[in-house]
């Protein structure tokens, strides 16, 4: 836990950046090995694999302003905490949507939540962005 605690700001942003990073390999991977499965030649679809794609799609939608915003918030040295508790939210909703996603096309405890979490982080970032651009430094 002390690995945690005794971060920089910019080394917690990396951290969840890496993690995010490795979020969306995952789902490369997901979206790949469905394609083999169903036998869906690339640049082809069909009304199931439109839904596996959606899947990696609507995290490519969120996932890279949001990881931009963690390191803005690393750069502008907000505290470790706040960058954890963001972070942490973002990875955790990412994987609940797409595992929500990826059991049903219908609505899903994993989508909704997912979802929630992820406008949570939306509003936690760009406010807290917005709000320490104009604050001095020390």
């Amino acid at each position: 836990m002390d690995a945690l605690t005794n971060m920089t700001s910019l080394h917690a942003a990396a951290l969840y950046v890496g993690l995010l990073v490795l979020v969306m390999l995952g789902l490369k991977f997901y979206v790949g090995g469905r394609r083999s499965a169903l036998k869906v030649p690339s640049g082809e679809t069909t009304p199931e694999f439109s839904r596996v794609m959606r899947v990696q799609l609507n995290a490519v939608e969120d996932v890279p302003i949001l990881a931009v915003g963690i390191v803005g918030l690393g750069l502008l040295g907000m505290p470790v905490w706040y960058i954890h508790m963001v972070g942490a939210v973002l990875v955790v909703s990412r994987i609940a949507h797409a595992a929500g996603l990826a059991s049903s096309g219908g609505i899903s405890v994993g989508r909704l939540g997912g979802t929630i979490g992820t406008m949570l982080v939306y509003i936690a970032v760009a406010g807290a962005l917005v709000v320490h651009a104009f604050t001095p430094t020390p």
